[in-house]
């Protein structure tokens, strides 16, 4: 089964999915591979490996190799640039950062990357994603050249989400930027859901709390990516964290269900 078909079966069942980042310049190969059997054990459902600097594919292929040996949990490339591509991984998140202010890192880098997957790359399943940068916007959103929506500007952020909808992206990503110091607030996950409707939203940045983790979940985000806390804190938060979002996509489905019972007993 293809990674994206799989992981949706999974958000079916769950509501609400965790994918643990980590970047392979930041980190040995043995710190990497404790980071990743920490993420499994902690129940995350993917693992995403990338960086906005200091990532090749020699380095990928390395780590990923060595992680492949140790844990089960698909991998999916979150990559900076299109030297972030590696034959080792599952999948590729082939993103657009729409809101950047040079047109290479809406579509330059990804005509270069699809010439170098088809040739190259075959093997990769490409997962097709919108990036908007939103609040602080972090190392990613300094390196790609993008202007930040503040998180108050609720209804640009909304417009944005929709562009991408109707461009028929697979998936949209609202990044508050790494180590933020305030995550993307769950009014406009919830906005933004409410206007994408069945499109995938993910959300990172910022998510260091399970209450946090928590409220964007049941907000409507459906997979919830934190990266730093993973590098920063004990194992035991990540596990807080990680139950926390499948508690909130649980109680979103349960929320749901709800509701249509409720219009169904109305009628």
């Amino acid at each position: 089964m293809a990674v994206f078909e799989s992981l949706m079966s999974k958000l079916a069942e769950k509501g609400a999915l965790h994918f643990s980042l980590l970047d392979p310049d930041k980190v040995t190969v043995d710190k990497f591979i404790e980071l990743a059997k920490g993420a499994e054990k902690a129940g995350s459902d993917a693992l995403m490996i990338g960086g906005s600097y200091g990532v090749n594919e020699d380095t990928l292929d390395n780590y990923i190799n060595a992680v492949k040996q140790e844990v089960k949990l698909p991998i999916i490339l979150f990559p900076g640039s299109v030297a972030g591509l590696s034959k080792k991984a599952d999948a590729v998140l082939f993103l657009s950062v729409l809101n950047s202010t040079d047109p290479y890192y809406i579509i330059g880098a990804q005509v270069q990357a699809a010439v170098l997957m088809a040739k190259h790359y075959s093997n990769l399943e490409p997962i097709p994603m919108a990036y908007i940068i939103i609040g602080e916007g972090g190392a990613a959103g300094f390196a790609s050249y993008a202007k930040p929506i503040p998180f108050h500007m609720e209804d640009v952020i909304v417009a944005y989400a929709l562009a991408a909808y109707y461009m028929g992206f697979s998936a949209i990503y609202l990044e508050a930027g790494s180590g933020a110091r305030e995550p993307v607030p769950s009014s406009v996950v919830a906005k933004v859901k409410r206007a994408v409707r069945n499109k995938i939203l993910m959300v990172g940045g910022g998510i260091r709390s399970p209450e946090a983790a928590y409220s964007i979940a049941l907000a409507g985000a459906d997979v919830i990516i934190t990266g730093t806390v993973i590098e920063e804190s004990p194992a035991v938060v990540l596990k807080d964290i990680v139950d926390a979002v499948h508690r909130g996509g649980l109680r979103k489905l349960s929320n749901s269900s709800e509701g249509i019972n409720a219009k169904i007993n109305v009628k």
